[in-house]
């Protein structure tokens, strides 16, 4: 489980590691705090003075750790070889969690970018001080650990009263709105993963703030699942790429994000598909700058 070996503020959990306790001691810690660096994308006017406001787009972020390690001079070798193995080169990027404060642990995701492990005389004796570890995460944002779940069906309408009439009166199945409210507690836009499940046809999700929807010309049975990745920008049938089906009505995966605060979204499809049974699922976490 992610964060699961963090315990105290003042830690930092990577690969099977825990820094900031015996015996890698954390000294310090730049780049988890700060914003990253951004790209601004105003354009300067022809003919006047200043520029066209555009988008602020945030690079990745660098996380530097400076650590001091001091163990007993058996146990030197074990601890580099354990530091070592955690830090190699991967091609993947995995979790960092760190913990700094009353504000509980963040997550991102990153790759180890450099090692430095300088040995001198006190090598020798089980303290090494200046060893430097640096990630690059290519998502800037940092999420908080838990994992939100919201789930609904597609609308409903309600059945209303049985006639002839029975006493007590039975008023038949409540409506479904088909819409669910998810909460991005935090201060940067979450890319939320879509789950569509059948029966269904043309399955779409609208933010009902401003319109923009997801939506896909496929037809699912009641065992396939339509996955949409808003971050990867990927669009998945039961593991296979779907993503030519996304209609003209639909935005770029990316550009649907959840912004900071409350945002409703509506589970839709095609004229006639109103199987309960069909759901969509959304998952997210609250992002942070």
């Amino acid at each position: 489980m992610i964060g699961a070996l963090v315990a105290a503020v003042g830690q930092v959990e990577w690969s099977g590691l825990v820094l900031g306790t015996d015996p890698l001691r954390l000294r310090s810690l730049e780049g988890w705090e700060e914003l990253p660096d951004l790209d601004d994308a105003s354009v300067l006017y022809s003919g006047r003075h200043g520029s066209a406001v555009g988008p602020l787009l945030a690079q990745s972020r660098t996380v530097t750790a400076e650590v001091i390690v001091r163990v007993s001079a058996d146990q030197v070798g074990a601890t580099v070889a354990a530091l070592n193995a955690a830090t190699g080169v991967r091609t993947d990027e995995q979790p960092l969690v760190v913990w700094l404060d009353s504000r509980g642990p963040l997550l991102a995701y990153g790759r180890v970018i450099r090692r430095r492990l300088p040995v001198d005389r006190a090598y020798r004796v089980g303290t090494i001080v200046g060893v430097t570890l640096q990630w690059l995460c290519s998502d800037p944002r940092r999420y908080e650990l838990a994992e939100q779940v919201a789930v609904t069906g597609l609308p409903q309408a309600e059945s209303g009263l049985t006639f002839p009439l029975t006493w007590p009166l039975d008023w038949g199945t409540p409506a479904v709105p088909g819409s669910v409210d998810v909460v991005n507690a935090g201060t940067a836009p979450s890319s939320p993963t879509i789950e569509f499940r059948g029966p269904t046809d043309r399955p779409s999700c609208v933010r009902l703030s401003d319109g923009a929807r997801l939506e896909y010309d496929v037809t699912l049975a009641a065992s396939e699942t339509l996955t949409i990745d808003t971050a990867a920008g990927s669009v998945l049938l039961n593991g296979a790429d779907r993503l030519y089906t996304a209609t003209a009505r639909s935005v770029p995966e990316e550009w649907f994000v959840l912004e900071p605060g409350s945002t409703d979204l509506a589970y839709r499809a095609a004229p006639g598909s109103t199987d309960p049974a069909a759901t969509m699922t959304v998952r997210w976490r609250s992002a942070h700058w």
